[in-house]
């Protein structure tokens, strides 16, 4: 793993300063400690930070081919490389090293744009090729990897791994774009579609983009998509077997590496699975790691260490409790972008265990999006099959006129808190799963809004963008094209963003062998009562594993990574959320209603209401805020 940047000039090929370039590699350090490069040529440059994982010795980037004609910086891992590398000697083509970064360079020699279809892994990465000219960005096809773009002054593009990278450049504008902060309270992070600053892009996972000196900048291209246009045929054995050779092909192809490898083990079905086809597949015991907390309610380990005791792994865990939260700047510098998924915490935290004894460790990310996991997309088909019976002409008066005078009650059992499912019955599917998907509706975005956020928005909403992929989804169900935004949307956007600065920022390869595209694909084509029975997501994963995993962790009730912020938020964090009405970086952009927010922390302070992830949103964007020192 490592950290990629470079300087393009697209219009003149002026010279490229390299001490610019190390600079932004400079910031990128926590990514690639074990090495660094930086190459220059008429109007590029490209540098890397290196993390060494295979070929430890023999693979420095920027790389040149063998015929000198192309140079790469390269993020991720190719798990395919060996394969393809025989198909490419078959052709006459030399190598002059033993690692993954050469054969994308060959790849690219041989089959131009088209090689991102034959590589299989996680990847960003820059290739310049001399005789053509051309610059070619790509990101690999879920987005594990990122890829951070922004044209400067001099009439440059720059490009980095990270946010951070681009700040160190000193012709970068640090000016915000507003429409990030509805995004951002909406979703509890930046999408894809948008950064923090105005003019910054992200290159779209599954896209490439190929420039050209001398020619205008064309849009990136899109070289994948996952469909659930399909469906598979075939009896639930049948599809089963599939399934298990396509997760053990998965687990071993992620687990080459010159390095200590080993697993984040939650107790989960997810991190489970992936562990139990590990042990299968290792010599040695496999070495796992987990994370607790100090809330006994949202305690997990004793799950992991179940599953540690059932394939003798070597297990060690940590706790997490509210003094953790000192912390809080250090996790707001790894996202630069303000990012309020509180699991942030734990993940870091695991992060940091497993980077004791190994360098790689694999997760069990991907499963809920692929599989139909989460509980927003199993109460979403139900949804969908009751606005299946009703019309819209009934459901909207009907259900919005009980959503409206249901109240918000956070205290109340799961089935009493029913405002949410009410007002998302009134709306059409997508509409309702987007209601269903963010933390803020649009309002009560608005109630904490002044007068200034709401003239700056104009008629903007964050949830347009999520509503539109949805509609233009490859799909046949209302579920698929909630999976289908999961994938497209919340995956790269919060997921994925999450597990990639938590490693990189102690310097950890995080594999998921659980986003393997082919087992993507498969998934995508299973009928919905094979990702959906009942009141029970992942159906044929979980029928799957019984024969590795016992009942009590494949049909328990799903917790997921969740955190007792709000616990926290009523005790020792009490001062905190009673200072963000008084935030002077919240005040500077004078966006919000200081009254509304004192209002906010005082009611959940008192145990009124459950506002501990709107507070701890707003804390994450105002520690976001202070560090990226805003242009005036």
């Amino acid at each position: 793993m490592c950290g990629i940047a470079g300087i393009f000039h697209a219009e003149t090929p002026k010279p490229v300063d390299p001490r610019r370039v190390e600079r932004m590699c400079d910031a990128l350090v926590h990514r690639g400690p074990d090495g660094a490069g930086v190459w220059t040529g008429q109007g590029i440059g490209l540098g890397h930070r290196r993390l060494s994982i295979i070929d430890l010795a023999g693979s420095p980037q920027p790389m040149h081919s063998v015929d000198d004609r192309a140079v790469i910086v390269f993020n991720g891992e190719i798990y395919n490389y060996r394969e393809l590398r025989r198909e490419l000697e078959k052709g006459g083509v030399e190598f002059n090293t033993h690692g993954d970064t050469e054969v994308i360079l060959a790849a690219w020699q041989r089959w131009g744009t088209d090689c991102l279809r034959h590589l299989d892994g996680m990847f960003a990465f820059a290739i310049w090729d001399k005789p053509k000219r051309q610059l070619f960005l790509a990101r690999d096809r879920l987005g594990v990897k990122p890829l951070f773009l922004a044209p400067l002054s001099d009439g440059s593009l720059a490009f980095a791994s990270e946010l951070k990278g681009l700040l160190a450049h000193p012709l970068f504008k640090r000016r915000l774009d507003p429409l990030a902060i509805d995004d951002y309270l909406a979703w509890g992070y930046v999408p894809d579609s948008r950064s923090i600053l105005r003019d910054v892009e992200k290159l779209p996972a599954g896209h490439y983009l190929l420039l050209e000196q001398g020619k205008p900048h064309p849009k990136p291209q899109m070289w994948w998509d996952v469909s659930f246009a399909e469906r598979r045929k075939g009896a639930e054995a049948d599809l089963s077997a599939e399934l298990v050779h396509l997760l053990r092909e998965a687990v071993q192809s992620r687990m080459v590496a010159d390095v200590p490898l080993g697993a984040f083990l939650s107790g989960g079905v997810d991190s489970s699975s992936v562990v139990a086809l590990m042990a299968e597949a290792s010599r040695e015991p496999v070495r796992t790691c987990s994370i607790g907390f100090d809330v006994e309610a949202l305690d997990e380990t004793s799950y992991a260490q179940q599953i540690a005791e059932k394939f003798n792994t070597d297990h060690r865990s940590r706790t997490v409790g509210q003094d953790d939260f000192s912390e809080i700047d250090r996790l707001a510098a790894m996202f630069d972008e303000p990012f309020a998924d509180a699991s942030a915490l734990p993940t870091w935290r695991v992060c940091q265990l497993a980077r004791e004894n190994v360098t790689v460790a694999l997760s069990g990310d991907g499963a809920d999006e692929a599989f139909a996991g989460y509980r927003r997309q199993v109460f979403h088909r139900h949804e969908e099959r009751a606005r299946s019976i009703l019309p819209q002409s009934l459901r909207g008066p009907l259900f919005g006129t009980l959503g409206n005078i249901w109240p918000k009650a956070d205290w109340a059992p799961q089935p009493l808190r029913a405002k949410t499912t009410l007002l998302s019955l009134a709306s059409d599917g997508n509409e309702g799963y987007a209601r269903g998907l963010s933390v803020l509706n649009r309002e009560q975005r608005h109630s904490i809004y002044g007068a200034n956020a709401k003239n700056a928005l104009g008629g903007y909403r964050a949830e347009s963008a999520l509503v539109s992929m949805m509609q233009a989804a490859p799909a046949r169900s209302g579920l698929d094209r909630a999976q289908y935004a999961d994938l497209k949307f919340w995956l790269p956007g919060d997921i994925l963003t999450k597990v990639d600065r938590t490693s990189m920022a102690v310097s950890l390869e995080a594999r998921e062998p659980l986003l393997d595209h082919r087992l993507i694909e498969f998934a995508a084509t299973l009928p919905d009562n094979m990702r959906v029975r009942g009141k029970q997501g992942k159906f044929l994963l979980k029928k799957s594993m019984e024969r590795y995993l016992p009942s009590d962790i494949l049909y328990r009730s799903k917790q997921g990574f969740v955190t007792p912020i709000a616990a926290w938020f009523r005790g020792p964090l009490s001062g905190a959320a009673r200072g963000i009405a008084r935030s002077t970086a919240l005040g500077q952009i004078d966006w919000f209603d200081s009254g509304a927010l004192a209002d906010l922390a005082e009611a959940h302070i008192a145990g009124r209401s459950d506002n501990s992830r709107l507070l701890w949103q707003l804390l994450m964007l105002e520690k976001s805020l202070e560090r990226l020192q805003l242009a005036g």
